[in-house]
């Protein structure tokens, strides 16, 4: 009886934390697609030009590619109480997905922001703190 009690008890915690990851993926998706609405207005009627919208997918970019993150670890933390062969199998076919999905985002991410420096002479992404590419040779 106490097995089965806790049990219950630790697959409730886990469905809550499932709940909670899904929840905080979900959000920064969210939150990262109404930064980039913002920023693509505010662009489009300041600038006008197709190549001041690249920053702003950048940015989607990276709030979708943590956001697919926190989901997989949702899916992962899902399966962590005696899974079943046919949840595993879900599991490594969603993972598998989601991780082509990231993968896929970040090499155009990478693209784009080379792109962007090119553009702009091997100066970084002001909008990317992140993204500091060095004009200058290593020695």
């Amino acid at each position: 009886m106490d097995d089965l009690l806790g049990e219950q008890w630790l697959s409730a915690a886990v469905d809550l934390l499932v709940r909670v990851v899904e929840a905080a993926g979900a959000l920064i998706i969210f939150v990262g697609a109404m930064v980039a609405f913002v920023r693509f207005v505010i662009n489009g009627v300041r600038h006008r030009r197709t190549e001041s919208f690249v920053p702003v997918r950048l940015g989607l970019g990276r709030f979708l590619a943590l956001g697919l993150e926190f989901q997989l670890a949702s899916d992962i933390l899902r399966t962590a109480i005696a899974p079943t062969l046919r949840e595993i199998a879900e599991l490594a076919a969603v993972a598998a997905i989601r991780t082509a999905l990231n993968f896929f985002l970040s090499r155009e991410i990478k693209e784009e922001r080379a792109e962007l420096a090119r553009r702009q002479g091997g100066a970084p992404d002001p909008a990317d703190p992140g993204a500091a590419v060095s004009a200058e040779p290593s020695r």
